[in-house]
């Protein structure tokens, strides 16, 4: 398994459209171990394969939540490979995201709050679930990188316009360390 770099906004890769991915292979699953890897070490909950250069339909997401309250965090990993939301229910969520590729920046996002979802597992087998809470919020957000999309996209112009200039900021000062 691989550290991958994970590309921060703004660079362009983050805005191309994902590809479907053909088919489940063992480069594939190389991939999806290295997803895992790089989304523990980052750390965060969810990646998308665009966050680091791969332009296909492939996400990872693992919420590790503790079994009990104020336990260890267990891990849970799920891969989705071509995902689909095939609904969405009328009331919204709102959730305080963020991103691996908007780093230590954090707003508050309304989403529904329930899906119905398709994709495809590690092996290749077909799912499709009703999904709500964290998990829910954490898919529509990674799905939205396979579109080009940043969390960031769904503010105001000018929460977006702050959040980019902290970004710039605090990438000046990384650099000038």
């Amino acid at each position: 398994m691989a550290l991958l770099p994970i590309f921060e906004t703004p660079d362009p890769i983050l805005r191309r459209i994902s590809s479907p991915v053909e088919a489940v292979t063992d480069a594939l699953r190389r991939l999806i171990d290295d997803m895992f890897e790089t989304m523990y070490a980052a750390p965060g909950i969810g990646l998308a394969a665009i966050q680091i250069g791969v332009a296909k339909r492939l996400l990872v997401i693992d919420l590790q939540e503790p079994a009990e309250e104020g336990g260890e965090p267990v891990r849970a990993p799920l891969v989705f490979i071509n995902p689909e939301i095939v609904s969405a229910s009328d009331t919204l969520q709102t959730y305080s995201e963020g991103c691996l590729s908007v780093p230590e920046m954090y707003a508050e996002v309304e989403r529904p709050d329930r899906i119905r979802a398709r994709w495809l597992d590690r092996d290749g087998a077909a799912h499709e679930e009703d999904l709500d809470g964290l998990l829910a919020i954490c898919l529509q957000h990674e799905m939205d990188h396979l579109e080009g999309i940043l969390f960031i996209d769904h503010l105001s112009r000018l929460k977006r316009d702050m959040i980019l200039k902290k970004l710039a900021k605090a990438r000046k000062e990384r650099l000038a360390a």
